[in-house]
């Protein structure tokens, strides 16, 4: 199984690549699969530091007093991710095939294919 680091950094050499040959469906499908992993990775703003009054409003008291930590994501977590934008995407080609929006539904198991190469 692929640590995180492995995820994003496979991700994002194939988001060059993409980017490299105009491959607008594999683009769009990396950039959301990679802002989804940094989605996840966002602290939990309840643990962050409380504002205090002074020449800032707002702010917290000290250098580097207002940081918080991102979450670490387990490369499990990260593949279950992966597995949502699948499903998400498999479900959205059925339903345009139904629709008859063809040139849609190309368009997402195009998506969908790209994540697959993975």
């Amino acid at each position: 199984m692929k640590t995180v680091h492995e995820w994003k950094a496979t991700m994002r050499a194939a988001l060059k690549e993409a980017l490299r040959a105009r491959n607008a469906p594999a683009s769009a499908v990396l950039r959301e699969t990679l802002a989804a992993i940094d989605n996840a990775e966002a602290p939990d703003m309840s643990v962050a530091p409380a504002p205090v009054g002074g020449g800032i409003a707002g702010s917290a008291g000290g250098l580097g007093s207002g940081e918080v930590s991102r979450l670490l994501l387990s490369p499990e977590a990260v593949e279950a991710l992966i597995q949502r934008e699948l499903q998400e995407r498999r479900d959205a080609v059925e339903l345009y095939t139904r629709l008859g929006k063809l040139e849609e539904a190309r368009t997402l198991q195009a998506q969908v294919d790209v994540l697959l190469a993975l």
